[in-house]
């Protein structure tokens, strides 16, 4: 996919709060499944992009899980997580990317 293209938009969003994942399904076939830790370490809000790299590393290993999915317009989920976080708001472009970043990854 080009940078000019648009991201897809999931077709079915999953929340599995005993694993702690949010699985995204596209009609492209692609799943992914999300650790609630890692999207919580990877919200683009204010209050995260303060943090650094060994703060963001060391809320991977809490154990949050995400409490709540809200819409936002047509473009973008708002995640409401166990440790009060609620001012991230996930677009499907973030989304998409921070699923194929950690498929890369291999986490």
């Amino acid at each position: 996919m080009s940078e000019s293209q648009i991201s897809p938009i999931p077709t079915k969003i999953t929340l599995h709060k005993v694993s702690r994942l949010l699985e995204l399904e596209y009609d492209s076939g692609e799943q992914f499944l999300l650790p609630c830790a890692y999207l919580r370490a990877c919200s683009t809000s204010a209050e995260m992009r303060q943090l650094t790299e060994t703060m963001k590393a060391e809320m991977l290993k809490n154990q949050v899980n995400i409490l709540a999915i809200e819409p936002v317009g047509q473009y973008a989920i708002k995640l409401i997580f166990s440790d009060g976080h609620r001012t991230g708001i996930y677009s499907w472009d973030t989304l998409y990317n921070l699923g194929k970043n950690l498929v890369k990854e291999g986490k």
